[in-house]
């Protein structure tokens, strides 16, 4: 069989520092960092150019507003992925870029796992929310949300599925700590998202902190 080709990475942060640590962070076979921007123009001419499977960007550019520049990047290819990183621990930020079709956001004091896995994770059609603002971002966006209709139980393994995603655990990532197949980690966070009828992981985690599963 032959080995999948690597995940096509665009980058857009105004300071050239940031863009080239990124770069040495991503330099592994999976990843092929294709190009990078600084400016919204830049960032929309090189996705058009490259054709990438994730952009990563910053939500505060120097000449222009990074929520912005996502909505049009989403708009001009819905179906690349785009990964915020960023060193702002905003819930007003994550809630805006969620909403505008961010499949991810993270902080810059990421680790290179942690990048990695990201980047691998928000290509699968993940979403990733960074433990450091998941927290504040969920509780703000669950006194928010209006109280729904009663979900169907979880039993005790999908309890712990949703502790984990709301956690901030990829797929990928509950299939390592429950020793699962990544298959059957879909399977149980499907099943988690079906019983608790929402459409997405966030919003499951916001249910997870409405129930008191995260401390």
């Amino acid at each position: 069989m032959a080995p999948s080709r690597p995940i096509r990475v665009l980058i857009v942060d105004d300071h050239p520092m940031v863009r080239e640590g990124l770069r040495s962070m991503l330099s592994v076979p999976e990843i092929a960092v294709v190009g990078d921007a600084a400016t919204a123009d830049e960032a929309l001419q090189r996705a058009a150019e490259f054709r990438p499977d994730v952009v990563m960007l910053d939500v505060q550019l120097a000449a222009d507003d990074g929520l912005a520049v996502l909505k049009r990047l989403k708009a001009a290819r819905p179906q690349t992925s785009v990964l915020i990183v960023t060193m702002h621990a905003n819930a007003e930020f994550v809630r805006e870029a969620v909403r505008s079709g961010a499949a991810g956001y993270v902080l810059k004091g990421i680790t290179r796992r942690e990048l990695i896995a990201a980047v691998q994770a928000v290509r699968e059609g993940e979403s990733v929310l960074d433990p450091a603002v998941l927290k504040d971002a969920l509780t703000d966006a669950a006194e928010r949300r209006p109280p729904g209709a009663a979900a169907d139980p979880l039993t005790r393994i999908e309890t712990e599925v949703l502790q984990l995603l709301a956690a901030g655990l990829t797929n990928r990532e509950i299939g390592e700590r429950m020793r699962w197949s990544l298959g059957t980690a879909k399977k149980y966070v499907q099943r988690v998202l079906e019983k608790l009828q929402v459409s997405d992981r966030t919003q499951a985690a916001v249910e997870a902190v409405r129930r008191g599963l995260v401390g």
